[in-house]
């Protein structure tokens, strides 16, 4: 029965959506800088090539608290240039080009929380939009996923090994789902819209009996504007909801300050009685930023609150095109 009651307890942490900062799908306060992790129509919306690792520790000073590593990499299919092909005679000559209006992306990644583990990866494919009369982009996103879920049998220990519960968590379970988004941007505000776990899958542990956990979809809208202060200074507050199906609410509301688009630091208040502290930097074509996450809750008595680290590298010159972009 105790181990029972610990593994129910640690599913129903898994499956609580977003009460009391537990999650279903991994956390990130440094979205604005890879909003491809929350949004598949954000995979080569800038137009140029990303690289991106995130590190996230959750609750510093906790045992088994939450961590996270991804991975993840996204591009556009630009044109390429006008090229005559020879063709044999009395054919009409043939050009090749592309489109450029596809993005795609990847990610892996690996998130634990206590002795629950998931590692899976992440494919998706975009199409844009693109409106020359004012520099706006309209982007439509598609993501499938697979991943693994499996219990850490070092960190728990049975009092009944042969629980037939527990000799069902010890096995991996391969889950499949999908992803599906939209995203509007412009050079002085964007806005998007996406959905995750569409598929509502199921987590089946052991018989008949435990086989009714369902990940729940989770619905995120997200809009910022920028304001140009100066040649040099541009303030860009940013709102990010997350809404999950069980009744689970939350809200990001963020301000940052940019500095010759090179430096930046902002605030974030997170509903629920937190607030974010970030900092970045970019050198030429690199990128780095920080967050601290400090809970106003009871928890931060035994933590040193949450810690996450980016380090990116943007490849390719087509980013000219997109006098807006900024890190």
């Amino acid at each position: 029965m105790l181990l029972r009651k610990v593994l129910y307890g640690i599913l129903l942490i898994l499956l609580s959506g977003l009460k009391a900062e537990a999650q279903q799908v991994p956390l990130y306060s440094q979205y604005v800088l890879n909003g491809f992790l929350i949004n598949p129509a954000m995979a080569g919306a800038g137009g140029y090539s990303l690289v991106n690792l995130t590190a996230r520790e959750q609750w510093i000073g906790l045992s088994d608290a939450p961590s996270t590593y991804a991975l993840s990499f996204n591009t556009r299919i630009m044109p390429s240039s006008f090229i005559k092909k020879k063709a044999p005679v009395k054919r009409k000559e043939v050009y090749g080009f592309t489109s450029g209006k596809v993005g795609l992306g990847g990610y892996i990644f690996n998130d634990r929380s206590g002795a629950l583990g998931r590692t899976g990866m992440r494919v998706s494919y975009a199409y844009h939009l693109y409106n020359e009369s004012n520099e706006s982009q309209m982007s439509f996103g598609l993501s499938l996923i697979a991943y693994q879920l499996k219990f850490d049998e070092d960190r728990v220990i049975p009092r009944d090994p042969d629980d037939d519960l527990w000799i069902s968590a010890r096995q991996s379970i391969f889950i499949p789902d999908a992803d599906v988004g939209v995203y509007f941007s412009s050079p002085a505000y964007s806005i998007g819209f996406s959905v995750d776990q569409l598929l509502e899958s199921i987590i089946r542990f052991g018989s008949k009996s435990y086989d009714k956990y369902e990940l729940d979809r989770n619905y995120y809208l997200f809009g910022s504007y920028d304001f140009e202060l100066s040649n040099k200074l541009i303030l860009a507050p940013s709102t990010l909801l997350k809404y999950n199906e069980n009744g689970a609410f939350q809200g990001d509301f963020r301000v940052k300050l940019f500095y010759d688009q090179s430096y930046w630091g902002g605030l974030t208040f997170r509903t629920g009685n937190a607030i974010i502290v970030l900092a970045g930097l970019s050198i030429d074509s690199y990128v780095f930023g920080y967050a601290y996450d400090y809970s106003m809750a009871n928890i931060m008595r035994h933590s040193l609150g949450s810690h996450e680290f980016m380090f990116a590298v943007k490849l390719g010159e087509i980013s000219k095109r997109y006098k807006w972009l900024k890190w």
